[in-house]
């Protein structure tokens, strides 16, 4: 699989690394989750929220996804900790799947292990990006 550029807003990246940051603080430095967002924040191209291209994952964004596996496709919006709200879609970017999608674009395909194997998702489309339309502090 190539390698895909990976984008990451100023306003998302000052966020999630208080999020980061706060969660150290209170003692869950070592929690699992922190350590796959630390590296995605590494490799992003942080770049101003007014330049990043409309159809990339940023927070607060409504994508559809495809299990690579299984062919179903899911919708999800990508929100910070205290918003998720499972029956209405909107997922930690803290889970797996909210990690891996953050700061890809519509066509990347992301993967991350799980027990049975390895997990592959493709972003069918980004329904919904703050920044496109002109939201620039959700």
């Amino acid at each position: 699989m190539a390698k895909r550029k990976l984008y990451i807003t100023e306003f998302d990246k000052s966020r999630l690394e208080g999020l980061i940051a706060a969660a150290r603080e209170s003692g869950s430095q070592d929690r699992k989750e922190l350590a796959p967002l630390i590296e995605e924040l590494s490799k992003g191209e942080v770049v101003p929220p007014r330049d990043v291209p409309p159809d990339v994952v940023t927070m607060n964004s409504k994508v559809v996804l495809r299990d690579l596996a299984t062919s179903e496709e899911m919708t999800y919006v990508l929100v910070f900790p205290g918003d998720v709200d499972v029956e209405a879609g909107a997922i930690s970017v803290l889970a797996p799947v909210g990690t891996a999608i953050l700061g890809y674009a519509k066509g990347d395909t992301v993967e991350w292990p799980v027990p049975a194997g390895t997990r592959r998702l493709r972003i069918e489309d980004v329904l919904y990006q703050p920044e496109a339309a002109g939201d620039y502090h959700l």
